[in-house]
């Protein structure tokens, strides 16, 4: 696992067990729902509130530390903030897989045809995974 203490900082984020326990959780599962982050952080501290992981995981998302993905008729689910991306959601079993793609040149392609300033862009591509096929 990488040091997500100097990383927290480093995003002006107060480091925390619990914080910490949720870079865990994403490193380790990819990509979870604030529901699923709740079940995997409930093993590590019983006490924990679902508010807890709600005020926590919207810091981080507001840091740019992790990064909310808006699934189209799903929750959200979040992961580490990484090198540009897409996703690839199976409609089936509902997995999430991370999928590299040169975003940049669909933004230049936009900025170019459409005369639009791109600030975020999320791709989601829905489908049915292999081992649903």
């Amino acid at each position: 696992m990488s040091n997500y203490t100097e990383k927290l900082r480093k995003h002006n984020l107060k480091v925390t067990p619990q914080r910490l326990a949720i870079c865990e959780a994403l490193h380790v599962n990819g990509h979870l729902s604030i529901d699923d982050l709740y079940n995997v952080m409930l093993k590590k501290f019983s006490s924990l509130s679902l508010a807890t992981i709600y005020k926590n995981v919207n810091l981080m998302v507001k840091s740019s530390f992790i990064k909310e993905i808006k699934i189209p008729n799903a929750k959200s689910i979040y992961e580490l903030i990484k090198d540009s991306h897409a996703h690839l959601v199976c409609e089936k079993c509902g997995s999430v897989e991370d999928i590299d793609i040169n975003i940049d040149f669909v933004i230049s392609d936009v900025l170019k045809n459409q005369n639009f300033k791109v600030n975020n862009i999320d791709l989601v591509l829905s489908g049915i995974c292999k081992k649903c096929q």
